[in-house]
């Protein structure tokens, strides 16, 4: 029986238990970018260059490689080059192409939602820094900058005035793989923003996970995410509202199988926000933490799909202790020295994932490529996982020099 070959856009390290769970249902993986040092290409059977944000290239390799299935977990900006390859070659895909391209371009996505009756922040999309300008009496303060395409919080800017918009304008657009930006209302929220993963069969969201996403108010980037929690701060109302509201969207949109990262938010005015919608595993390595916490296993069930196979049954779960995950980063540029815990903390480390070692250069926290490893965390009440992040620069130093 002829091995299936799946293709993976992208070489980051979250690739790697992508990799894992496809060489156990034993899948021949193929990873795909432009950079060939990337980690993920040690672990995969093949690699090939090619750009992943080129759809006709990425269609082209795929189509000579026979491949059975495609996917761009964990890389987003790979997402829409996927979708097209499933829609050209007709492999299994995650819906529609053109609802695919909807849930990838922020302008787009904030247009869907607001025809569609969501609730969403007013938003303006602009492809010039001379059009944001001239339409600034359109603005009330605080606003959000950011590209309509980019990953990782890169290029993201919460502008409280108009003499700093210009500046944060520019930066968008610098970060903008095609030149496009949104300006939006910032939606000042109650308790923490979520992010996290779920998974749809056939359309039908059969798993949901909310988390509790936390910023780093020191560091180089302020909209990066510095940590996540599982439960989320939200209260049962809000997030039957938000599952209502995903399932109502992927149902217009007529999404099928697929692993979701998925950002919400309750605003203070109560009401509750989708603020974007991804077919694809999150970074950060979120599926992994649901399968810490839950047992969901989405990754095994992503790849399997992926490539036309049955999955097992995936089902909503409840959390089993209170789990955090912490993206270690350095404050500063310099050379990393060491990284140092206290022995008080109250917790189980159930995991730490250090990416650098002793001497090697490190960056000021500027997006979430610049996190230097993971921190895994277990506790067993909500009061112990709070007062940890809490205090967090208390009993975690990390040594830069």
């Amino acid at each position: 029986m002829r091995q299936k070959k799946l293709m993976l856009l992208g070489g980051i390290r979250y690739l790697l238990p992508v990799i894992e769970a496809a060489h156990e249902q034993g899948y021949y993986v193929i990873t795909a970018d432009y950079l060939p040092d990337n980690i993920a290409h040690k672990y995969s059977d093949e690699y090939v260059n090619v750009s992943i944000i080129d759809k006709e290239a990425v269609l082209k390799v795929a189509r000579e490689k026979e491949i059975d299935g495609i996917l761009s977990f964990g890389v987003d900006p790979g997402v829409v080059s996927a979708s097209y390859v499933q829609t050209q070659m007709g492999l299994p895909s995650f819906g529609p192409f053109e609802s695919v391209e909807i849930l990838q371009n922020k302008d787009k996505f904030r247009t869907f939602l607001s025809e569609n009756g969501f609730n969403v922040p007013w938003a303006f999309g602009f492809s010039s820094l001379e059009d944001a300008l001239a339409d600034t009496d359109k603005f009330s303060y605080p606003l959000i900058v950011k590209p309509t395409d980019s990953a990782g919080s890169k290029g993201v800017t919460r502008v409280d005035n108009e003499e700093d918009l210009k500046d944060a304008l520019e930066h968008a657009f610098k970060h903008s793989i095609k030149g496009n930006i949104i300006v939006e209302e910032f939606i000042e929220k109650q308790g923490c923003s979520s992010d996290s993963d779920s998974f749809s069969v056939n359309g039908v969201l059969q798993f949901v996970s909310f988390s509790a996403q936390r910023f780093d108010e020191n560091a180089a980037g302020t909209f990066v995410p510095a940590a996540y929690s599982w439960p989320s701060t939200m209260n049962m109302q809000q997030e039957s509202e938000l599952r209502s509201e995903l399932q109502r969207l992927l149902t217009l949109l007529h999404m099928k199988t697929a692993v979701y990262n998925i950002e919400t938010r309750v605003g203070v005015n109560g009401k509750t926000y989708i603020m974007e919608v991804s077919p694809r595993g999150g970074g950060n390595r979120l599926s992994e933490m649901v399968r810490y916490s839950t047992g969901v296993d989405m990754i095994t069930a992503g790849v399997r799909a992926a490539v036309g196979d049955s999955i097992d049954v995936i089902e909503q779960k409840p959390y089993v202790g209170h789990w955090a995950e912490i993206v270690l980063h350095a404050d500063k540029e310099g050379i990393f020295e060491k990284i140092e815990i206290l022995d008080e903390l109250p917790t189980q480390i159930v995991e730490k994932d250090l990416w650098v070692q002793p001497g090697d250069k490190v960056d000021s926290f500027e997006g979430a490529n610049n996190a230097i490893g993971m921190l895994i965390l277990k506790f067993d009440s909500s009061k112990e996982l709070e007062y940890a992040l809490v205090t967090q620069r208390e009993w975690l130093k990390i040594i830069v020099k």
